[in-house]
């Protein structure tokens, strides 16, 4: 994995931890943007899946940053990352 100029610019901006982006790697749930891209994020089964392996502490740390995505293009790199300020529709 690796990252682009832009995502690491807008992990900084915005507050995104790398940890926060392994975390979405790790148990986020995937959805293409039907753009040729995929968008990441923590829905209900994604923080259940993360509850149950790491326990509701490391959860409830994350708080706010639960709303986190970050979009990889095919090839794995991450090309952006950002808050989630509406539902992500998923097709």
């Amino acid at each position: 994995m690796s990252f682009t100029r832009h995502a690491l610019i807008r992990m900084q901006q915005r507050g995104i931890r790398a940890d926060v982006v392994e975390d979405l790697l790790d148990f986020g749930r995937t959805t293409h943007d039907h753009r040729g891209a995929e968008i990441v994020f923590f829905d209900k089964a994604a923080r259940q899946r993360m509850a149950r392996e790491r326990g509701e502490d490391a959860l409830r740390h994350l708080g706010r940053r639960l709303h986190a995505y970050l979009v990889m293009s095919a090839g794995g790199d991450v090309l952006t990352v950002g808050h989630r300020t509406r539902r992500i529709r998923r097709h």
